[in-house]
């Protein structure tokens, strides 16, 4: 249901609005003067304003202004018995949506309010994929256009603004941490604390302390008073990073202060109590960690409520090219180096290698890459796609005062070797389909097998 906010002097007017909305399934929020109506956009979540051009203490353009600061995001439409040329160019230009004069037919004003709610939705739908936005906003950015990611973050955008626990599903590097923010800014808890947790690098015995808190002297070392990570974030979200890691005595004392809301710190004779909304994520299959024994089935089913599967990089290949220069553009402002461009080869070998390690395995590579680049493109020489290699080149190579450059050339022609043998058998020496599989050209791979001495 959304939200209108009627900012309206004159009584009869404001009830007939108010009725007329309500009749049609809108929450209806009243305000009699400008200065109320700017309390309500900085107090409540509003999804469109229809204010009055001329309201007493604040007048309708100025509520205009204070609304497109507060959320860019929300619909102004503005009413008003002095219609001119001139007022609703003002309207406009301030950045109004629609301006309707006094007096109005209801059915005229219901679709003006429908086009412009569908309108909002349409700007919010890749709201996490638009740099502009996730900077107006604060957010993270998500970088890709794929319908794999773009399908999450429109579920992401649904779920945010409701209270309901979130479990997001997915392989280590896909960017978990990243969507837990995401769904943290976009909720109503956004001006409150984002506490993450990784559950699988906290010891055992402290976990416990660190989520819940402890008093003065209830172990060795506990010399003060410690608020648990809890208390810290309440009104806003605890993010527990890799919950299947998490032991199963402290999984009890989880599933106890999500149900009844409240903490007990190690050591303490009361409760205390806390509200916090939770964003769990795993990658493990809790599913089968239940089956094991491995994981409590109740708390399971606590923390499942609304899961999200984040793809692993290798079914969003389209994105890789996004991601490349998103990273490119980050590592050389980072080490204040001129911008970089890449080759078409350098690339092929992005788009075709597996990433076990994802999006952080891609991020860690372009910046490798972009530290070994002297000059201005990013060429195949200077992507090291499996560190295997360089460490059993840099062994073979360890007797001799051999430069960096020579080892990664080295870790580079082992890699693309093991690549094009296999796509020849794959294609069962087929040159022309082993180039189309790698995604280089006839040339390119006829060059590359000459090279490095591939034999037919």
């Amino acid at each position: 249901m959304e939200t209108i906010l009627v900012v309206e002097d004159r009584e009869s007017m404001a009830e007939m609005l108010q009725e007329t909305l309500e009749a049609e399934g809108y929450c209806v929020i009243s305000a009699r003067d400008g200065m109320e109506g700017i309390r309500c956009l900085k107090e409540g979540k509003i999804d469109l304003v229809l204010t009055d051009l001329k309201v007493p203490k604040k007048d309708g353009i100025e509520i205009l202004k204070v609304s497109r600061e507060e959320n860019h995001l929300v619909p102004v439409i503005i009413m008003t018995a002095y219609g001119s040329v001139e007022t609703a160019v003002e309207a406009m230009k301030a950045g109004a949506f629609d301006f309707i004069t006094k007096p109005f037919d209801t059915d005229h004003l219901l679709m003006l309010i429908k086009r412009a709610l569908e309108t909002r939705q349409l700007m919010k739908e890749n709201i996490l994929l638009k740099e502009e936005f996730a900077a107006k906003f604060g957010l993270p950015r998500i970088i890709g256009k794929s319908e794999n990611i773009v399908n999450v973050a429109q579920i992401v955008q649904r779920v945010a603004p409701t209270k309901t626990t979130v479990l997001l599903i997915g392989e280590s590097g896909t960017g978990k941490e990243l969507f837990a923010r995401a769904i943290h800014n976009l909720s109503g808890r956004k001006h409150y604390p984002f506490v993450p947790i990784n559950c699988a690098a906290i010891p055992r015995d402290l976990l416990e302390s660190e989520l819940f808190g402890h008093e003065k002297g209830s172990f060795t070392g506990a010399d003060a008073r410690k608020p648990g990570k809890f208390e810290l974030a309440d009104k806003g979200t605890v993010f527990l990073d890799e919950i299947g890691d998490m032991d199963l005595t402290i999984q009890s004392k989880l599933l106890r202060a999500i149900e009844e809301g409240e903490v007990e710190r190690v050591g303490a004779v009361r409760s205390i109590k806390v509200d916090v909304r939770i964003v769990a994520a795993s990658n493990k299959d809790l599913e089968k960690a239940v089956e094991e024994k491995k994981f409590r089935e109740d708390l399971y089913y606590r923390l499942n409520v609304f899961p999200i599967r984040i793809p692993p990089l290798r079914e969003r290949r389209e994105d890789i090219p996004l991601l490349v220069e998103y990273f490119i553009n980050k590592y050389c402002l980072e080490i204040k180096t001129p911008g970089k461009g890449i080759t078409k080869e350098a690339l092929d070998m992005l788009m075709n290698y597996r990433w076990k390690g994802n999006v952080r395995e891609l991020e860690n590579t372009i910046e490798r890459a972009v530290i070994l680049c002297d000059g201005d493109t990013i060429t195949p020489e200077h992507v090291v796609l499996d560190m295997q290699y360089v460490l059993r080149g840099a062994e073979e190579l360890s007797s001799g005062d051999v430069p960096l450059e020579t080892v990664a050339k080295e870790a580079l022609r082992r890699a693309e070797t093991q690549r094009i043998v296999s796509a020849l058998k794959e294609t069962k020496g087929n040159k022309t389909r082993a180039a189309e599989l790698l995604r280089v050209s006839y040339k390119t791979l006829l060059t590359k097998i000459k090279d490095y001495g591939i034999e037919p």
